[in-house]
């Protein structure tokens, strides 16, 4: 099967992008915000608890884009991952929480980022890593399918 280069760079920058992300919850994790004892809107665990769960799970999908040899498995895993952040996201609205997300933690008050260009910031790499993965999973369907209706000689 040809191998198709943007759905490898694809991979490969959100494999990036989830080491980050992941990076920043479990550092935010590990502070003292008030925030992290308060429970979360949809799971009803702490805030600490989903950052810690989630970093876990974003470090886990960025391992496999950067060293599974499988486009498929790498794919399927960022868009398992990325449509249960986007069914979360739902979620969040359905119970009324309408405040930007803490997906990043702390980290943004560290680093003077105000909490909206956060969310911001984050719903366009939750777009893109979503549309990406689905768009790479058709990609490599249509060439898996194209590559069994040829015939070989």
């Amino acid at each position: 099967m040809r191998i198709n280069k943007n759905t490898n760079y694809f991979l490969y920058s959100a494999g990036v992008l989830l080491i980050i992300t992941a990076m920043a919850k479990l550092i935010s994790a590990c502070g003292s915000s008030r925030i992290l004892q308060n429970s979360d809107p949809v799971f009803a665990i702490s805030f600490r608890s989903v950052f810690v769960i989630v970093g876990l799970l974003e470090m886990f999908v960025s391992a496999v884009c950067f060293f599974s040899s499988r486009l498929d498995f790498k794919a399927c895993m960022v868009a398992l991952l990325t449509t249960n952040f986007f069914i979360y996201r739902l979620g969040l609205l359905l119970v009324g929480f309408h405040k930007p997300c803490s997906c990043m933690g702390n980290l943004t008050d560290a680093l003077h980022i105000p909490p909206q260009t956060a969310d911001t910031v984050m719903k366009i790499i939750l777009a893109y890593l979503l549309l990406g993965s689905y768009a790479s999973l058709f990609w490599l369907w249509r060439q898996r399918k194209t590559t069994a209706i040829t015939p070989s000689n």
